[in-house]
């Protein structure tokens, strides 16, 4: 995975190489690992990953993009999204008529943790949003110990 280069001038840069580190340790679940070999004509759609107490949710914003279109797949903690829009909007007013097109293949993949209960994961989409839910697997989950007196 490529590291963004920060060349802003306000950070030496003898930091930068722990602020990178930093963030790849402590976000690990939220980096994601994007084919770097697509087109410039390709696109990534806008990707929430969120972590709750019981599961991981990853909402992946595909408008115009066909359920049947879009493949998911879990394998080693690796969480890819992948597809391909193809949407086409006509708009007809007086004088004139636009046609607009959008297509493209889109690839996006995240690492998760181990945490997750990949026997369990789902996928749904509904108007134009995918949600993929991985719950945690139940030695995961933190368990409350009643302390007595």
């Amino acid at each position: 995975m490529k590291t963004p280069t920060r060349r802003s001038g306000r950070w030496p840069s003898i930091f930068e190489p722990d602020f990178d580190r930093f963030l790849q340790e402590r976000f690990r679940p939220l980096i994601s690992l994007d084919d770097e070999s697509m087109s410039p004509t390709d696109w990534a759609p806008d990707v929430d990953v969120r972590e709750e107490d019981d599961r991981f949710v990853v909402r992946a914003d595909l408008p115009g993009v066909d359920p049947k279109d879009i493949e998911v797949t879990l394998e080693n903690n690796v969480l890819t999204i992948r597809g391909e829009r193809t949407e086409e909007k006509q708009e007809e007013r007086e004088g004139y008529h636009r046609t607009e097109r959008f297509q493209g293949k889109f690839f996006r993949r995240f690492l998760l943790p181990d945490t997750g209960d990949a026997s369990d994961v789902s996928a749904r989409s509904d108007n134009g949003v995918l949600e993929i839910t991985l719950p945690k697997s139940a030695k995961s989950r933190p368990t409350r110990i009643e302390v007595k007196s």
